[in-house]
This record gives C-alpha cells, sequence and structure tokens, in this order.
C-alpha cells in the first residue's frame, strides 16, 4: 500500500486539492513537475487568444520564431558590450525601418518595450528640440504645449502630466472619428513643441489627415516663421500602411513628418513587448537624452526610459523582417484585409448594423455599431458574445465629443481564417437573436462586459 505522499508522486500533484500558494511567500519549494502544472492549470482558466478580437498585439509566431525567442531570454538587450551582435541586429532593423518610412538619408533610432515608450521618448525629443530653439532666441520656455486629437491614445496624455506639458486635444465628434489641418490650426503657437496625428486609430482604425496636416504645418513656418515638427503616431498603422496602401503619403515623404513610432508586437507580427522608435535625420533626436556609460566594459550611448530588458523580441523582429521581407508582409496584410472586408460585408448584410468608414483607407479590423433601435446595445452584444461562444469583441465608447457613439470592434488578425469569419458571423448573429428574445443585459452583467479598446 503507498502512502499519500508516495501516491502523490506517482500519480499526482497535491495542488489538486490543496490551496495554490497566493498571499505568503511559500516556506517550502516543490518539484518542477508540480510547478508547471500549478501554473498551467490557472492558466487554463485564460481567454483563448484565438478568440480574442480585442487585442492589437501578436498571439501567434511561427516556431522557428519561437525557438530564437526561446534560445535567446537569457541575453540581456542593454548589455552591448557583452551581446553587441543583439545591438547591431537593432540597429539592421532601425535601418530597415527607415527605407521603409521612406527617410531621405541618414538617421538614427531605437528599440523600445513597446509604442508607449516610443512616444515618450520622441515626444521628449520634442519637447528638448523646442526648448533649444526658444532658449537660442532667448525667449521664454515655460509653457509648452502638445497638439494632438481626441483619437490618440491615453500615453500621448500621460506624457503632458508627467512632463509638464500643456494637451491640446482636438474633440470627435459624431462620424468625425480623426483630426485634419482646419482642426489643428487654431491650437497651434510659439509654445506648440510638435503635433501628433495617428496612423491607424484604437477605435476605428483609420488616419488622420497626415496629408494636410504636414501641409499646414509648412504654411505656418512660412507665413508665421514657426517650424512645427509632427511625429506620426503609427503604433498600428506603420507595420500596415507600407504593405496595403504604399502610395499613400503620411512617412517621411512629408517634410514636417520628424519622428514615428511603432510597435513591432502588433502588425509587426512579434509577441510583447517590443516598439520602435524612428526619426527623420540624426539631428532630430535631442543629444541632451542620451546617455554615454562605460561600466559594461565599454561606452555605449542609451536613450530608453527602460534599461534592462530582453533582446528575443529584437532577434523575432529581424527575423521576420528576413523571413517575409516587403512580398511576405504584403502577402500577410492582404490576406488579414480580404478576411476582414468579408467580415463587414457579413454583418451589412444581416441589416442589423453600420459598418464605420468603409471605402477609406483602414487598418484590417471592422468597426461596427447597430444601425437601428434596439432593446439591446453593442455592451448586450459584446457580453451575450461571450457568454455564449467565448468570442472576445469589445464594445466601448468614443472620445469626446463623440462620447454619445458606441460601437464594437473586431480585429481580424494573421490566424482568422475566412471559415472563422463566418462562424464568427453567425455567432454575433445567433447572440442579437437571444438579446431579441431576452432584452438586454441586466445592469450587473453589463459592468462585467470588458469595455477596453485592446491597445
Amino acid at each position: 500500500m503507498t502512502t499519500p505522499r508516495e501516491a502523490e508522486a506517482l500519480f499526482g500533484n497535491r495542488f489538486l486539492t490543496e490551496r495554490v500558494p497566493s498571499t505568503s511567500f511559500p516556506e517550502h519549494g516543490m518539484r518542477p513537475t508540480d510547478a508547471l502544472r500549478l501554473v498551467a492549470e490557472d492558466l487554463n482558466l485564460e481567454g483563448d487568444p484565438q478568440r480574442n478580437l480585442a487585442t492589437f498585439v501578436t498571439t501567434w509566431m511561427e516556431p522557428e520564431a519561437q525557438r530564437i525567442i526561446a534560445e535567446n531570454l537569457h541575453r540581456n538587450f542593454i548589455d552591448h558590450a557583452e551581446y553587441p551582435i543583439s545591438a547591431e541586429i537593432e540597429q539592421r532593423c532601425v535601418r530597415m525601418l527607415a527605407d521603409l518610412f521612406h527617410a531621405p538619408g541618414e538617421t538614427t533610432g531605437c528599440r523600445t518595450q513597446g509604442s508607449s515608450e516610443a512616444i515618450m521618448l520622441g515626444a521628449l525629443s520634442l519637447k528638448w528640440k523646442w526648448r533649444q530653439r526658444r532658449e537660442g532666441e532667448n525667449r521664454s520656455t515655460d509653457r509648452p504645449n502638445l497638439v494632438f486629437g481626441g483619437d490618440v491614445h491615453v500615453v500621448w496624455e500621460k506624457f503632458c502630466r508627467y512632463f509638464d506639458v500643456e494637451p491640446r486635444i482636438v474633440p470627435l465628434a459624431r462620424d468625425k472619428y480623426t483630426i485634419g489641418p482646419a482642426d489643428v490650426e487654431p491650437h497651434l503657437d510659439e509654445n506648440t513643441i510638435g503635433v501628433a496625428a495617428v496612423l491607424g486609430t484604437t477605435f476605428t482604425g483609420h488616419m488622420d489627415d497626415i496629408t494636410g496636416i504636414n501641409q499646414l504645418l509648412l504654411d505656418v513656418k512660412s507665413r508665421r516663421g514657426l517650424d512645427i515638427p509632427l511625429h506620426v503616431d503609427g503604433a498600428s498603422g506603420a507595420f500596415v500602411w507600407p504593405f496595403l496602401h504604399p502610395d499613400s503619403e503620411w512617412d517621411f515623404r512629408l517634410e514636417q513628418v520628424r519622428s514615428i513610432n511603432v510597435s513591432g508586437h502588433k502588425y509587426g507580427l512579434v509577441y510583447p513587448g517590443i516598439g520602435w522608435l524612428v526619426f527623420r535625420e540624426a539631428s532630430d533626436l535631442a543629444q541632451d537624452l542620451v546617455f554615454y556609460e562605460n561600466y559594461l566594459g565599454k561606452t555605449d550611448a542609451t536613450f530608453t526610459l527602460n534599461f534592462s530588458t530582453g533582446a528575443a523580441m529584437v532577434l523575432a523582429q529581424y527575423y521576420n523582417f528576413v523571413r517575409l521581407g516587403r512580398d511576405g508582409y504584403t502577402y500577410v496584410m492582404r490576406q488579414m484585409q480580404q478576411n476582414a472586408h468579408a467580415l463587414a460585408a457579413n454583418l451589412r448584410e444581416t441589416g442589423r448594423f453600420e459598418v464605420i468608414g468603409e471605402g477609406l483607407e483602414q487598418l484590417p479590423l471592422v468597426a461596427f455599431r447597430l444601425s437601428g433601435d434596439m432593446p439591446y446595445d453593442e455592451s448586450d452584444i459584446a457580453w451575450q458574445l461571450a457568454a455564449e461562444r467565448g468570442w472576445m469583441v469589445p464594445a466601448y465608447t468614443l472620445p469626446p465629443d463623440a462620447q454619445d457613439v458606441k460601437i464594437m470592434r473586431a480585429l481580424v488578425k494573421e490566424t482568422m481564417s475566412r471559415e472563422q469569419v463566418e462562424r464568427l458571423t453567425q455567432d454575433i448573429a445567433d447572440a442579437c437573436t437571444t438579446l431579441d428574445g431576452k432584452g438586454g443585459t441586466a445592469p450587473a452583467e453589463r459592468l462585467q462586459t470588458k469595455v477596453g479598446t485592446g491597445y
């Protein structure tokens, strides 16, 4: 007869019947198999990434890329002296992105933890360069401001709060979910450190009128002597537009575009977290923000908010660049776009939904809302769809002054097949049929509906 401890070792693990460590540091360890099973059993309760249509973040990579990641998790990217090849590969990626974004010549840039860090660094450089210009003119540097639309990610407001810059936010309106030059012009003055425009908004996937804003800034430079730079927040779109809309001018082909950020862990097709910041010219990076240190064995220049971070995702990004090339990225983006168009057509044909911004340049997603008065709303559909079929499709209200507009948004990812598009369409229709019979969800249920935009 085996003892309980022997039986546990042979047939199971004790956390099938005992509570897992959660409130205090455990006194004793456990076998690696037990630790693995403990974590795995918790993760079994997570949402299914295949049905997560809320997140922009990559949820699948090829086995070869996963092998590169697994074999390089131990490399600390910031240790350039010890890992010079990782540093060189970062700069290869920066040069490739500069080429993709039509930089006119030699430039500079860096990897970041994601677009949030890239935006913070890019906006800091805008502020430092503005301050240098003002000091050179013996003028006050007391009241910097930054102009952007309500369609930006919250990180832009965070930057303004954290780094003492006045945010001048252009409000949206019903049926107007991006901004253009007429919206921007009233907010510009000698204290404007820059304008931020979005390429592929989180809310509907469209782009601000970057060409028009660039022309406005050129006119302002000519008429008023104000040289105001333009930063493009391409977190999602800067890996989409070059392949789906190569003739659309939004990048360094426009004179006032001085810096661009992009998320490698979104449409760059890499797992989190990896982002990129690229400058038009090396002189667009304020040198006062670059630190030089030599305690790791040689003098290195660093331009980061974070310090230690893994090299694995930099290497994975380079893997994707050489694995796919322009042809491969174009193929993947077109496949996602085709399935997004199919989903949009399916939803429109149900007669229940209005698809937002059809016919415009857009990320591979579908933004939609109910087209008529119903005894339920988009949040009810999101809840019912999750309850019945496990799909995670966010419902949310838009920023001011479009806060009375509620929409849903479905990301169409690389792994979403046409059959899954058809299945999702049917599941949405079935959720609506259920709601037709029972009405909207109870207030307590609605509070549990995920309403974030998944940026």
